[in-house]
């Protein structure tokens, strides 16, 4: 079974980091099989805005942007086919770290300078899409970190059930056993469908139908 990081989380949040919340819930008995992250590890990218792009002077296949980053404007050098203005996307603006210890420095494309790079959903690990930008929605705030809009600093979490566990293959019974291998007196689930009552078997049906906020004893 798969689930993320973030998602539990916001049932119960344990004060340990994810590392000690994996090995908590292998010596639990819920053998964790894998924790990949949501994305590669970069920094310096931002949401940008294409805001005009005209034809290369020297390469059919380039296209000059001017793209803004909230609070300035840069020229930056795209092959994509599908930037065009009015596109919102990932901005790696100069001195930005990509996936691969990859660094984003001024250059010059068939002569023309080029600060920054428009990215895909590939070049930062967060998809496998290649053929073009990744595309923001269009309410997308510009200038803000990429990693924070996307919540980016997550993870998915794989655990291998045996079959004496079928306590475990619904995903609303995991902020309980969350609960149980980090807070053993007591813990908080806060959720848009969360509890009204303290009761141990009324907990499945407030989950369903209650919005609140409880603290019940495990």
């Amino acid at each position: 079974m798969k689930f993320s990081e973030q998602w539990l989380r916001g049932w119960v949040s344990p004060q340990v980091d994810r590392d000690e919340l994996v090995a908590r819930l292998s010596m639990a008995g819920l053998e964790v099989d894998s924790v990949t992250p949501a994305a590669g590890v970069f920094s310096g990218v931002v949401v940008g805005e294409v805001l005009s792009t005209e034809q290369h002077p020297d390469a059919d296949k380039l296209r000059v942007c001017q793209v803004s980053n909230g609070t300035e404007t840069f020229q930056v050098v795209c092959g994509a086919p599908n930037v065009r203005p009015g596109l919102k996307i990932p901005f790696a603006m100069i001195g930005a770290e990509l996936p691969g210890d990859f660094k984003i420095k001024k250059a010059k494309l068939r002569g023309v300078e080029s600060n920054g790079m428009l990215c895909s959903q590939a070049e930062l690990q967060v998809g496998e899409g290649n053929d073009g930008l990744m595309e923001l929605p269009a309410d997308a705030p510009v200038g803000q970190d990429i990693r924070v809009y996307l919540e980016l600093e997550d993870a998915s979490i794989e655990v291998d059930l045996t079959p004496n566990r079928g306590d475990c293959l619904s995903l609303a019974a995991w902020p309980v056993k969350w609960a149980r291998c980090t807070t053993p007196r007591s813990a908080v689930l806060s959720s848009p469908q969360c509890l009204r009552c303290t009761t141990k078997y009324a907990r499945s049906k407030c989950w369903r139908q209650t919005p609140a906020r409880v603290t019940w004893v495990v």
